[in-house]
């Protein structure tokens, strides 16, 4: 849930004209006297407004845009739940309001499932609406994939079932999920066979038969064209599990790119690549699910019953159940990591950072090295990132590390540490930037061409082994144009995107994906599937 609108300008006309009341004005984070006429209140029918009166909350287990989530003990039987904590501070608009009401409605009007995480109970007091739900300590999807390295098809149409099955109860009971990701599934507990729950409705809505929607919502890369086209119904749950999907066989979304205008323009194109290992040894039967759940067209894409029909599911048990090979693995570790560009480019920002934004970084990284032999292991990082208040799960600090570790010793130097604190601080600002564009093109063009991406990359970990594709790589992602070169508008889009795929908050899906299908419709792309929006 989040703000998707803008205040609204009131007109200025005739001084003696009545002002009509903008609700989207209205400050709801104010913390109004009890009893106050204007007291927000969230929740239709709270179990209660003192949750310490039955419940202990302890630690911490998750942090969000609105709110916390802690571990929560029922004093009387000492049962664990998750409590999650919304801050009335943060709904700032009566959009960000509503939406948590439909969350507790939603979950409320499902029935129970053994893969939907339930609501116990929900309290509202003055600062803050409290819903107390079962408790998952398994972790999230995500991070048994990473664990893994891959997952073999058995226990990829294992996993797909199970998804697929929470949305066919939604779509049964008249709830669009709108938001289905590997990070939205946690296993209940620690064990191989724990069960897989859908843990968060906050984007959720309620619909009829026949229903659209407009409202740009979800996390990019599970998309679907039809949302940037802003004339959509329940078929996107089945694109995102379709995309789920891809990644389980894979370890990569279908749909990628470094930039915001990248990604968009992938998601319209469609193309699915089938071609790069280790989709070669995967079955027909799996490639022909994916491709039939990932159809452009929502009138052609398959009903949740109809891929829970389909044979590859139907025999998930004979579906082969060997490694899909090191690549996988490979790719899952490297891939929401910064490309080879972009990390040369931070290197040579430092080099220009004033001896002010220097300082903080140096303090920062004598404070890590307790060691003081120049070098911050990952425990030094990890104990690092949390004195100074970076809340970093750990699969996150070691993709960090990974990323930042140019040389790849395990450790990180002053250069490396500075490099990825200037990514973290995002203080390359357009000077900073403009200095890096012109170390790359050497001969003042105003692009950086490929023989030039080639000559700076030749001395970047390991040299030319895989130099070509990793270049290709880059002018696929980068070079949204498709000139075959990269602009200084490319480069500069590239440096201040998001780079890690799983975490694209719902504040960069709203605004920055709202805006850019805007674009992508004045200037025709969205024209490129299905005739365009209908």
């Amino acid at each position: 849930m989040g703000n998707c609108c803008t205040t609204p300008t009131l007109a200025i006309g005739n001084k003696k004209a009545k002002k009509k009341p903008n609700p989207f004005s209205i400050d709801y984070s104010v913390n109004y006297a009890a009893g106050g006429e204007n007291k927000l209140t969230v929740l239709k029918e709270p179990t209660g407004t003192d949750i310490e009166s039955t419940y202990e909350l302890g630690r911490e287990l998750g942090r969000g845009e609105f709110g916390v989530t802690y571990l929560c003990t029922d004093k009387s039987t000492g049962e664990q739940f998750a409590c999650k904590s919304i801050s009335k501070k943060k709904l700032r608009t009566a959009i960000d309001v509503e939406d948590v009401r439909r969350e507790v409605e939603i979950m409320r009007h499902l029935p129970n499932h053994p893969n939907i995480v339930s609501l116990k109970d929900t309290y509202e007091d003055d600062n803050a609406v409290h819903l107390v739900m079962e408790l998952c300590e398994g972790g999230e999807l995500f991070d048994r994939i990473v664990a893994r390295g891959h997952y073999t098809e058995r226990a990829a149409a294992a996993v797909t079932r199970t998804i697929v099955e929470v949305v066919q109860v939604c779509h049964k009971h008249g709830v669009m999920h709108r938001d289905l990701k590997p990070e939205n599934f946690l296993f209940a507990n620690k064990k191989e066979t724990a069960p897989l729950k859908a843990i968060d409705f906050g984007l959720s809505m309620f619909f009829k038969p026949g229903d659209r929607f407009t409202e740009i919502v979800g996390s990019p890369y599970y998309m679907a064209p039809e949302v940037l086209k802003r004339n959509y119904g329940p078929e996107v749950d089945v694109w995102s599990c379709g995309v789920i999907l891809y990644i389980l066989l894979c370890g990569v979304p279908p749909f990628w790119a470094e930039t915001e205008q990248g990604v968009a323009q992938a998601i319209i194109r469609s193309v699915l690549d089938f071609t790069r290992d280790p989709w070669p040894k995967v079955s027909d039967n799996a490639k022909d699910l994916v491709k039939k759940m990932l159809d452009p067209d929502p009138t052609q894409r398959l009903t949740a019953q109809q891929v829970l029909d389909h044979p590859w599911i139907q025999n998930a048990k004979k579906a082969p159940n060997v490694s899909l090979g090191e690549t996988v693995k490979a790719r899952l570790k490297q891939f929401s990591v910064m490309n080879k560009l972009k990390k040369r480019a931070l290197k040579v920002i430092a080099e220009f950072l004033s001896v002010e934004e220097v300082a903080g970084i140096k303090e920062a990284f004598e404070m890590m090295d307790t060691g003081n032999n120049g070098k911050i292991t990952i425990e030094e990082l990890r104990d690092g990132l949390q004195k100074l208040g970076h809340h970093i799960p750990e699969p996150d600090v070691q993709i960090l590390m990974d990323a930042a570790d140019l040389d790849g010793d395990g450790a990180l130097d002053y250069g490396e540490f500075v490099a990825v604190s200037v990514h973290l601080r995002k203080m390359g600002n357009d000077e900073h930037l403009r200095k890096a564009f012109s170390f790359f093109d050497q001969n003042r063009s105003g692009y950086i061409e490929i023989e030039e991406l080639r000559e700076a990359l030749a001395d970047e970990e390991g040299g030319d082994a895989n130099n070509e594709e990793v270049i290709n790589a880059i002018i696929q992602d980068v070079d949204t144009d498709k000139d075959g070169r990269i602009s200084y508008e490319e480069f500069s889009a590239m440096m201040k995107a998001g780079t890690d795929w799983r975490k694209a908050s719902r504040q960069y899906s709203r605004e920055r994906f709202n805006s850019l299908s805007l674009k992508l419709m004045k200037d025709g792309s969205l024209q490129a599937v299905n005739g365009g929006a209908r």
